[in-house]
């Protein structure tokens, strides 16, 4: 497979419910695969790769991003449709590889994650259940890139985002709601009093719609 990442397994054969959890700028791998024990109650197979983009985040210390990040910039458009192929390229061979329920599988992207989370799951509607867009948004430049497709219409998506965040403001959340709904999609929109964070009210939202708009149905 194209990308490291880390994996949590529920007992049993499966195929599973799958989340595939997309870290942010900074992060890695292991950064999300600690919301796994929340999700259903294990019931969940959850999947966190890591992007390609190696950053030094301190002293001897180094992060992972999916393309180069300008702050207050919108992505490059080469760097990032790169990546977006790589990660397509990661999730084929993931569904071949690990016992994943494609009819109950969600794209979950936190920061920058989250925009890599939207073109993987709006691209291709009818391969997904679902979309969490954590502490994220929808800049014009990918919805411009975004083909539409009946798959998108009623499509769940939960965008989740802190009333105090100062990595990437609340603004930038509240403007992506109309963006997102030029899609058609059947979006849920949250805010909290938090950071750049995922905190527990948050989780439990979460953890609520996963099992409303994806476990539970037919």
């Amino acid at each position: 497979m194209n990308l490291l990442h880390t994996l949590h397994v529920p007992p049993g054969d499966g195929p599973f419910p799958t989340v595939i959890a997309l870290h942010g700028w900074g992060a890695g791998a292991h950064d999300l695969l600690g919301l796994a024990p929340f999700l259903a109650g294990e019931r969940v197979l959850t999947l966190c790769p890591q992007g390609r983009t190696r950053l030094s985040i301190g002293p001897g210390a180094e992060g992972y991003g999916w393309f180069p990040l300008e702050r207050g910039r919108p992505p490059e458009a080469r760097a990032f449709h790169k990546a977006s192929r790589e990660l397509r390229a990661f999730v084929d061979a993931a569904c071949e590889r690990y016992p994943i329920d494609r009819r109950r599988t969600v794209a979950l992207g936190f920061s920058q994650g989250g925009l890599m989370a939207i073109d993987l799951a709006l691209r291709a509607a009818d391969r997904f259940a679902g979309l969490v867009v954590l502490s994220s948004w929808m800049p014009e430049i990918l919805a411009a890139n975004l083909p539409e497709t009946a798959a998108q219409k009623g499509f769940p998506v939960l965008l989740v985002h802190g009333t105090e965040d100062p990595q990437v403001e609340i603004a930038r959340a509240r403007e992506s709601r109309p963006i997102f709904e030029r899609f058609g999609v059947d979006l849920t929109y949250h805010e909290f009093a938090m950071g750049h964070e995922i905190r527990s009210d948050a989780l439990t939202a979460i953890v609520r719609w996963l099992q409303e708009k994806v476990l539970d149905r037919p």
